[in-house]
């Protein structure tokens, strides 16, 4: 599984993680959640390997492939086809060197291994992705310097689907689709035999897709079972709990204070005014909520 264990991190002296903990098994789909500037992707890039925690670590399962969509869309000379097929670097490196072998029985290795990983058909397989996302037979021959940056970025995200990562981290994949290309989307990562997590703005994407939330809040992780709505729900229920309890406990503290300063001098108190400051030192606060509000984080209007 995917193992974040007491991840801190520190960036330009404000704090994003403390002792930050969470396990996403081998498979499943999760949303990772949290307001603007929590640090949602910081913690992807830490899962990566782009940046390291100042304590804590991530393990993931040995051998195992992680893999997010690229800042930088992809805007060489190539065509959208093969620019999509290079992001398999095992299986263009093997194709290379089959050119050019000669000792059979390393032919026969190589051949093996293209037959494992699918590779005679991988054209085919690229150019279906392609076309989910919006790009017709003729559009895939063309160069990817010939496209605007949003449809550069619907390769970009092509590829890193191609290539089928063990753990696949996904930062806003719907921002350059249009509602065909998100639904196919959805679909095609529902199917999706790996783990993968998705930040999204998209909360009908996040409840079909995914089978727990990962929320990051006050520099932690909690994981709710279920999609959006659910952890909406879950989340607004412990705040409202959460809330009755301070309440309660600033009426108990006031009732307390009350009774001190108004016996604290009678004799006949004393005895009962120091036991009540004794419980009112025991009293441990309920911490104030950074985010006592109910709102949702996400956009509230669903699609078209």
């Amino acid at each position: 599984m995917l193992n974040i264990a007491n991840i801190t991190f520190r960036m330009a002296g404000r704090v994003l993680l403390e002792g930050a903990s969470a396990q996403i098994p081998t498979g499943h789909k999760v949303g990772l959640v949290g307001r603007n500037g929590a640090g949602k992707t910081t913690l992807l890039r830490i899962i990566l390997g782009e940046l390291a925690p100042d304590d804590g670590e991530i393990t993931v399962p040995r051998n195992a492939r992680i893999a997010t969509l690229a800042q930088q869309a992809p805007a060489g000379e190539d065509s959208l086809l093969d620019t999509v097929l290079g992001a398999d670097t095992e299986r263009d490196a093997l194709l290379r060197e089959a050119e050019t072998a000669a000792d059979p029985g390393r032919i026969a290795q190589i051949q093996l291994r293209l037959s494992d990983i699918g590779a005679h058909s991988a054209p085919a397989r690229a150019a279906a992705i392609l076309a989910g996302l919006g790009f017709d037979d003729e559009a895939q021959t063309r160069a990817c310097s010939t496209l605007s940056g949003g449809w550069r970025m619907r390769v970009a995200l092509a590829r890193v689907l191609f290539s089928r990562p063990d753990i696949l981290l996904l930062d806003e994949p719907t921002n350059y689709l249009d509602l065909e290309g998100t639904l196919w989307l959805e679909t095609y990562l529902r199917r999706y035999p790996h783990t993968v997590v998705i930040v999204s703005h998209d909360r009908d994407l996040l409840n079909t897709l995914v089978g727990s939330i990962m929320h990051l809040s006050e520099c932690r992780l909690s994981v709710y079972s279920g999609g959006y709505d659910r952890f909406e729900q879950t989340r607004r229920a412990r705040i409202e709990t959460r809330l009755k309890l301070k309440n309660k406990q600033d009426n108990d503290r006031r009732r307390l204070e009350s009774f001190v300063e108004r016996f604290r001098a009678k004799a006949t108190k004393a005895r009962q005014a120091q036991s009540r400051l004794k419980a009112l030192a025991k009293l441990k606060p309920i911490p104030a909520l950074v985010e006592n509000r109910i709102a949702p984080f996400y956009f509230p209007s669903p699609r078209p």
